[in-house]
């Protein structure tokens, strides 16, 4: 089922998407992190069998909540020696910790009924990031998400530095999910 939302915001993503532009200073740090989202395809695989998610969502995933590092939850990057403390707290809800970092990512994609989507085209994957991240950039704020578009010339700035509080002027130095799935495809 397509979730009506996604239906109206579609349009959005493939115009956003089809007149990004990386921003030169970020290319550096977005082959990197590609690289390294590259070198975990089959760990993400994996995850794919399980769940249907595609390899490129997890991975993208992977490495705006983890930095890509396999000793920590995909829900948020907390390590996975205990169970989640930030939004989401207590995950996953069964097994003993240590985590693997297999089970805990099923549990962050089931958790999020990602495993029932069907959508997977550019625009869902765009969808489901930002809905991954929250919608508070666009219902609070009414900018891009940086989750997305950091690096790129659809962010300028606009940050929430901590959960639930935003400033205006902070800029994020993350490179978006956007930028890093343009350059996996």
């Amino acid at each position: 089922m397509t979730p009506p939302l996604f239906q109206q915001l579609k349009p959005s993503y493939t115009n956003l998407f089809g007149k990004m532009v990386v921003n030169h200073d970020a290319i550096p740090d977005l082959n990197e992190i590609v690289f390294t989202i590259q070198k975990g395809e089959a760990q993400y695989k994996e995850v794919e069998a399980a769940t249907g998610v595609p390899w490129r969502f997890i991975g993208i995933i992977h490495s705006m909540e983890c930095d890509c590092s396999f000793k920590e939850h995909l829900h948020n990057g907390d390590p996975l020696t205990k169970r989640t403390v930030q939004v989401p707290a207590g995950r996953p809800l069964t097994g003993n910790p240590p985590f693997a970092w297999k089970d805990s990512a099923i549990d962050a994609i089931t958790m999020r009924h990602l495993n029932g989507a069907n959508d997977w085209s550019i625009e869902g994957i765009l969808y489901q990031l930002e809905a991954y991240n929250g919608w508070g950039y666009r219902n609070f704020h009414g900018i891009n998400t940086p989750y997305l578009w950091a690096g790129s010339n659809n962010y300028t700035s606009g940050k929430y530095v901590a959960d639930g509080k935003y400033d205006p002027n902070a800029v994020s130095k993350q490179i978006g999910g956007a930028l890093l799935l343009k350059y996996l495809l």
